[in-house]
């Protein structure tokens, strides 16, 4: 991206108030910080001792400091994911142009025009076979309409209004969904940040059905990636956004356009590409929109299938990036103890690892316990991956596993790794379903979504979005890089 060394000098805008990420650890009285996107460990100079403590007084509601430290503090915060913009809501009217890509459902689209009434929209008819009524809809609403001689998929139709749009920034809003009241009020601010490219809403189902899948849909919909803000990056807690409903800025997309070769995970590919190029991606739940969901059980189980298809195009485009897990092979090594029923093998292993990484961490200004944490962090957050990969991408493992759990240690071991999450996820959310029920539409979903990728790893004769990506110790890295090499 021309230009993107300059945009990464730019400092924060004065008075933008800032917060500590939920995730973020302090150590050592705020010389060494934990967490981030994706989570990492960093030195903060000694000077920035006091403005981090008054960040942590601030909590949640954050806090702006406009003192030239506490500025570069900010930017090195947000960058890293360890803090996150608190921005004033700001009321219209914003120069935003509305593009919402469309095929057939004008009932739908009839409830988004109206609920973006008084912006400018570009409404493209992505070839329709009956095109009549997305026209009386957009003619009734004052959207301009747009129209593909055929159907090119979501990424072309996006690009089609965006070549049309005048305004600074775009929002792609689908035709299923529905901003609330203040939305852009809440996502324009975050454009102040010059380094921001875009942000993207919470999408939420729209309430109303008290059927199964519309009450679980509610506690896990795909599409709602939750009530925390968050920077969004490969590695990271939110490893993506979906383009559902997407505030971009336009000058950000000169060089990053969406990819219309691709029917499915072009979002994941164009945040990525945003992030490669230089750009934040911000996700900001305070602003949340209406979604329409799939509630007939085949086409909901389909739709999970279809996203899982996505991932041998995407590993092809960006390598290493869709690995069903990450495990370090120290924490391999402990789970592999536990699972046998070795806990003092275990607890060797671990305390060597936690006494390896201690060495390493030995020139930053912290004792012992940060490496114990790590490690300690670090296994559970790998077996919880590990579980979730058996759920999804090694699903016939996962299977096979809960069904030999009465006969094998392992496979007990492997059910715990996939259940215990959901079991959490359960008592988090206190969805209205019950726990039995709700366990089985989740395992159903991931294995829709794990066939999904199996099938697409065979078309494409790939196994790289099934295979784990083993972090393994310095040594063997340095080994297999020169190798490589």
């Amino acid at each position: 991206m021309s230009g993107s060394g300059d945009r990464r000098s730019f400092a924060l805008p004065a008075g933008l108030p800032i917060a500590l990420d939920r995730g973020t650890s302090l150590w050592s009285g705020g010389r060494v910080a934990t967490g981030g996107s994706p989570w990492k460990v960093v030195r903060l100079g000694e000077a920035a001792r006091p403005h981090l403590a008054a960040l942590r007084r601030a909590g949640a509601r954050g806090l702006a400091d406009d003192s030239r430290v506490g500025r570069a503090l900010a930017r090195q915060l947000i960058d890293h994911g360890l803090a996150h913009p608190v921005p004033v809501p700001r009321p219209g009217p914003h120069e935003v142009t509305v593009v919402v890509p469309a095929f057939g459902r004008a009932d739908e689209l009839e409830g988004t025009l109206e609920a973006v009434k008084g912006l400018p929209v570009i409404v493209v008819d992505d070839g329709s076979p009956d095109p009549g009524p997305l026209r009386r809809a957009a003619a009734a609403h004052g959207a301009r309409l747009v129209g593909h001689d055929r159907n090119r998929g979501p990424a072309a139709a996006r690009n089609t209004g965006l070549r049309l749009a005048r305004t600074p920034l775009v929002a792609f809003v689908d035709s299923d969904c529905r901003p609330c009241d203040g939305w852009l009020d809440v996502l324009v601010p975050h454009f102040d940040d010059p380094r921001v490219a875009a942000v993207a809403p919470r999408v939420v189902p729209r309430s109303g059905d008290t059927r199964l899948l519309a009450r679980y849909e509610a506690a896990r919909s795909a599409l709602d990636m939750g009530p925390r803000p968050a920077l969004v990056r490969p590695g990271g807690r939110l490893g993506f956004v979906p383009t559902a409903t997407l505030l971009v800025r336009v000058a950000a997309l000169e060089d990053a356009p969406f990819d219309e070769r691709l029917r499915l995970g072009e979002d994941v590919d164009f945040v990525w590409r945003l992030g490669d190029l230089g750009w934040n991606v911000r996700y900001e739940p305070a602003a949340q929109v209406a979604h329409t969901p799939r509630l007939r059980p085949w086409d909901w189980a389909r739709r999970r299938h279809q996203y899982g298809t996505s991932a041998a195009d995407l590993a092809r485009r960006h390598p290493g990036r869709v690995a069903p897990a990450r495990p370090s092979m120290w924490n391999l090594a402990v789970l592999a103890f536990l699972a046998r029923g070795h806990p003092v093998p275990a607890a060797a292993c671990g305390g060597l690892a936690a006494v390896l990484l201690a060495r390493r961490l030995s020139q930053l200004p912290a004792d012992w316990s940060l490496a114990v944490a790590i490690v300690a962090k670090g296994t559970v957050a790998d077996a919880a991956a590990l579980g979730h990969a058996l759920r999804r991408e090694w699903w016939p493992a996962g299977l096979l596993a809960l069904a030999a759990c009465p006969r094998s240690r392992l496979a007990r071991a492997a059910a715990v790794a996939m259940l215990a999450p959901i079991a959490l996820e359960w008592l988090r959310r206190r969805p209205g379903v019950d726990p039995v029920r709700y366990t089985v539409l989740r395992l159903a979903e991931d294995v829709a979504y794990g066939s999904g990728v199996t099938a697409a790893s065979a078309r494409a004769r790939t196994a790289a979005p099934l295979l784990p990506d083993i972090r393994l110790p310095d040594a063997l890295s340095s080994i297999r890089r020169r190798l490589r090499s």
